[in-house]
């Protein structure tokens, strides 16, 4: 039996994943109700309504019954819960477990990214058995078995296609890569530049706006990822380009959404209080806006983002100080590293 921490909507979609090939699944729910409709209608009406699951899906409100004696231990928990969860799990992981991290953000008390996190919380474990999952995955399309990809990455090959194995099938390819930072940071930079992108749709700005703010935003995600070890043709893949694009552009992005709300006048407080969704983009641009700042990192979109939410910068500011930068060429140097697995 697999065991996935955390049922929101991406969890519940993967473990849907898993199910529909025949592997039993066992889920924990924060919230009691989650798990009794798991368990009893068969589905999650609060995090992906709509969606029949298998009935080799269970939940439980018991973190020492889902990761107890589990193989395989998919994170799918906030961000900024995962370190207090993956403490509350140590004393029943077994030392051969892989670890699948499926979350995007960065750790704003550590600035660490989560495998990171999980790492140092589950010190019994390979950390080469610590493997990142991210991509251009909308919770409910995989769930409908609408076709997607993904990509599953650690430095270890055979960890990497273990996983990959778990969970490929006809309707969700899994490509693997050894670029677990690039990855994650993929995952996680791109909700902040879905913030930015929101605003501009929210402000009544166009394609053009959009189209500009996508494509530097993916540059300074490039550049930054350099800065921390990542390698730079990660970003034009699956986790980078590929996520960026479905998150700032899609109907179903929160982060987009969020962005939106505040760029037709809303402040960050009343957009959060609007919605049970963790917009993980908010505290990712507070954490990378730090990590930028310690780094010397180029990144004007993070940096207007962030006074924009945090320092009470209106959008429209924002976005006449962007306009307003001093000139430069648009192709900066981007050194291109050789990719190699251990």
């Amino acid at each position: 039996m697999i065991g996935i921490i955390g049922a929101g909507g991406w969890g519940t979609a993967l473990a849907k994943v898993l199910a529909d090939k025949g592997r039993p699944v066992q889920m924990w729910a924060y919230e009691p109700e989650v798990a009794q409709a798991i368990n009893q209608q068969h589905i999650n009406h609060t995090f992906l309504p709509g969606v029949e699951l298998p009935d080799l899906i269970r939940a439980s409100n018991s973190l020492e019954e889902v990761v107890s004696g589990k193989k395989y231990l998919f994170t799918a928990v906030p961000s900024q819960h995962l370190r207090s969860v993956a403490r509350q799990m140590a004393p029943y992981v077994k030392p051969e477990t892989i670890v699948i991290s499926v979350s995007k953000g960065i750790d704003i008390e550590s600035l660490e990214l989560l495998t990171s996190v999980l790492a140092k919380e589950l010190p019994m474990v390979d950390p080469n058995a610590i493997v990142a999952l991210s991509g251009p995955n909308h919770a409910e399309e995989v769930a409908r078995r609408i076709p997607s990809a993904t990509v599953v990455a650690t430095p270890v090959l055979k960890y990497a296609e273990e996983v990959q194995d778990l969970l490929i099938s006809p309707f969700f390819r899994v490509y693997t890569n050894p670029d677990r930072i690039g990855v994650q940071l993929g995952g996680a930079l791109k909700n902040v530049i879905a913030l930015a992108a929101g605003i501009s749709d929210g402000l009544g700005f166009g394609d053009n706006s959009k189209a500009a703010l996508i494509t530097r935003g993916l540059a300074e995600m490039a550049r930054f990822g350099m800065v921390l070890g990542a390698q730079s043709p990660t970003f034009s893949g699956l986790s980078g380009m590929g996520d960026l694009f479905v998150t700032a552009a899609s109907k179903h992005s929160r982060n987009a959404w969020a962005g939106r709300e505040i760029g037709k006048g809303k402040t960050l407080d009343e957009v959060l209080a609007s919605t049970k969704m963790v917009v993980e983009g908010v505290a990712t641009t507070k954490a990378a806006y730090q990590i930028a700042k310690r780094n010397n990192v180029e990144m004007p979109i993070t940096f207007i983002t962030h006074q924009i939410l945090f320092e009470g910068l209106s959008p429209h500011d924002g976005v006449s100080q962007l306009m307003g930068r001093m000139k430069t060429h648009e192709m900066e140097e981007v050194v291109f590293a050789t990719y190699s697995w251990k």
